[in-house]
C-alpha cells in the first residue's frame, strides 16, 4: 500500500486496483451520476436525501467542509475509485469521521457503493486500505462502525476486517427518515496488529 499525504490533496491511498482519495471539483458528474443511478439502492441505508442535495454548488460546499475537515485531521471524506483499468472509476465511498485524539483516540468509518459495483468485493478491500492509515499513521487506537441489524453485507465487510461485534444501540441513527437500531462494531489497534502478523 502507498500512502501519501500532501498539504495540497491531502491522504491517498492505493492498494488491490483501488485507490481511496479526497474529491476535487472534477469529480462532480461522475459522483452525481452514481449517487443518482444508485438512488433506490442506497435509499434504505442512508439519511433521506434529495436530487437538490446532488447539485454542483452542494457539491462545491461539501468540498470546502471535506478540504476544511481534512486539514485539521477532524475527517476523512474519501472518494473510492476502481483504477485497475488505468484510469479512475468512481465505485463509491468512505468517511472516517469523529476522530478523537488524546485519551479517547479513536474514529468512526462509514462507507456506500455503487449498486453495480455492489458485492464485488470493493468495500472489504476499500475498509482494508484504511486500517494501515487509521492505525499506523494518525496512530488511533480503535475504529467504530455501526449497520443496520439486517445489513448482511456491511457485517461481512466489517467482519473480514477483523471488526468484532461490541453492541447494540436503540435508534441510534436517523435512516430513509426514521430512528433506526444498529448494531456496533470495533477493531483495536491490539486486534489490527495481531491480523497484520499473521497475513
Amino acid at each position: 500500500m502507498l500512502a501519501l499525504w500532501t498539504r495540497k490533496n491531502g491522504p491517498v491511498l492505493n492498494g488491490g486496483g483501488q485507490r481511496l482519495r479526497l474529491p476535487v471539483k472534477a469529480d462532480f458528474e461522475a459522483w452525481r451520476d452514481l449517487r443518482t443511478t444508485s438512488r433506490e439502492f442506497l435509499r434504505p441505508f442512508e439519511p433521506k436525501w434529495s436530487r437538490l442535495d446532488l447539485t454542483r454548488s452542494n457539491f462545491g460546499a461539501r468540498l470546502r467542509r471535506i478540504n476544511r475537515d481534512a486539514k485539521a485531521a477532524r475527517e476523512f471524506s474519501f472518494f473510492l475509485f476502481d483504477i485497475e483499468a488505468g484510469s479512475e472509476r468512481l465505485v463509491g465511498g468512505v468517511t472516517l469521521s469523529n476522530i478523537r485524539y488524546r485519551a479517547a483516540c479513536h474514529a468512526n468509518i462509514g462507507y456506500w457503493v455503487g449498486v453495480d459495483d455492489a458485492g464485488k468485493g470493493h468495500m472489504s478491500a476499500a475498509v482494508g486500505l484504511c486500517l494501515p492509515f487509521v492505525f499506523d499513521q494518525l496512530a488511533l487506537r480503535r475504529l467504530h462502525a455501526a449497520c443496520l441489524p439486517e445489513n448482511a453485507a456491511s457485517r461481512r465487510v466489517l467482519e473480514k476486517n477483523g471488526f468484532v461485534e461490541e453492541g447494540f444501540a436503540e435508534h441510534f441513527l436517523q435512516i430513509a427518515g426514521e430512528w433506526r437500531d444498529h448494531v456496533l462494531y470495533g477493531l483495536t489497534t491490539q486486534r489490527y496488529n495481531a491480523k497484520k502478523e499473521t497475513t
